[in-house]
């Protein structure tokens, strides 16, 4: 394939686009878009960053934008700065784990029961006759009251209190412009490596367990509803979002965007 950089200039030359027009257009600032055509890689700001502008740069020009990413992963990308994935060897002693049969109950086990069962039965009989006894005692009557009403409060204040949220609720407003990519526990991409723009709206998303990517700090996040403050970074962040916790993680933590 020719050069990354001749390819994009060639293609706006041909279809007579100026560099403001698609500055205005893909909202990637003038100095990136002349760095790309060069391939000064180093004005750049990163590695996400350059995938990302190479696939609003090609969609624009209605060039094969995959085929670009690709092409520079192959060139310039460095080996450690792709993901690794999980290596199959502890998958496979996962799976043997899972089938392995769980121990039978111990020798003693129903002793114990029996056990449980006789002291059950003679707390049950020592209740009833006891009651009977002291049923003509008010005092005996108002403890035996007293006692109920406070279990029926505890019972209902347990049923009152909130259940912990059992899923990840996100919302991102960007307060500049802001690389994103969201991944849910089975790999699936909620948000694929999209750039948005100040006053853009973000999709809110769900699930139990989520890998955020954000190129920079300039954003603000919400988790169920709460204000979350993100680590300030000059490069990209990774966030594991789980329901009762956001974790800052390494950016070789899978699954996550090429």
């Amino acid at each position: 394939m020719a050069e990354i950089g001749p390819t994009l200039r060639d293609a706006r030359i041909r279809a007579r686009i100026d560099m403001s027009e698609v500055e205005t257009q893909t909202k990637i600032r003038a100095k990136y878009l002349r760095a790309i055509e060069n391939e000064e890689w180093d004005l750049l700001p990163g590695p996400v960053y350059i995938k990302s502008f190479l696939r609003t740069y090609g969609d624009y020009l209605g060039l094969d934008s995959r085929m670009l990413v690709e092409e520079f992963k192959q060139r310039y990308e460095r080996p450690h700065d792709q993901e690794m994935a999980p290596p199959i060897a502890s998958l496979g002693r996962e799976r043997e784990r899972e089938r392995m049969p769980r121990p039978a109950l111990p020798p003693w086990a129903p002793i114990a029961f029996a056990l449980v069962v006789i002291v059950a039965a003679l707390f049950i009989v020592g209740t009833v006759f006891g009651g009977s006894n002291k049923s003509s005692n008010p005092k005996g009557l108002h403890a035996t009251t007293h006692r109920h009403t406070t279990t029926t409060a505890r019972t209902q204040t347990a049923a009152a209190a909130p259940k912990p949220p059992q899923a990840v609720k996100l919302e991102l407003t960007p307060t500049a412009p802001l690389y994103v990519c969201l991944v849910n526990a089975h790999g699936k991409f909620l948000i694929y490596e999209q750039t948005f723009s100040p006053g853009q709206t973000i999709p809110t998303e769900s699930g139990r367990n989520l890998l955020l990517t954000l190129g920079n700090p300039s954003v603000q996040m919400k988790v169920n509803g709460k204000p979350v403050q993100v680590p300030q970074s000059n490069s990209a962040i990774r966030l594991q979002l789980t329901p009762t916790s956001v974790q800052p993680i390494p950016m070789t933590q899978t699954p996550t965007c090429p």
